[in-house]
């Protein structure tokens, strides 16, 4: 599936809206000047404020893309693309991308 390559400063959040960011960047793939990420690199989560009931928080901790370019690799590995499916650690929620870059497209 083709869709834009996520940059490591894109917008991501999980699905109840606390903020993602890779754990690891990669340098030798830029797009619009901005660092990449690979497909295996999880994602930290902050400020996750799910709570399966109240008083008991479940909050997502990790989040990692499942999918990613299946043409275009760096480093032997694909790199994220915002159209990837991904899960989030503890409730299997996906992350959301909701800014990035759109000029570079792989599949």
């Amino acid at each position: 599936m083709a869709g834009a390559i996520l940059h490591a400063r894109a917008m991501v959040t999980c699905s109840h809206g606390g903020s993602a960011t890779p754990t690891a960047t990669n340098a030798r793939v830029l797009v619009s000047g901005k660092l990449t990420v690979l497909l295996s690199t999880p994602y930290a989560i902050a400020n996750c404020p799910y709570k399966v009931a109240p008083g008991n928080p479940s909050p997502c901790v990790t989040g990692t893309w499942i999918t990613g370019s299946t043409r275009v690799f760096s480093l032997g590995q694909p790199l994220v693309l915002q159209s990837g499916e991904s899960t989030c650690v503890p409730n299997g929620t996906p992350l959301l991308s909701t800014g990035s870059q759109v000029r570079v497209v792989a599949a």
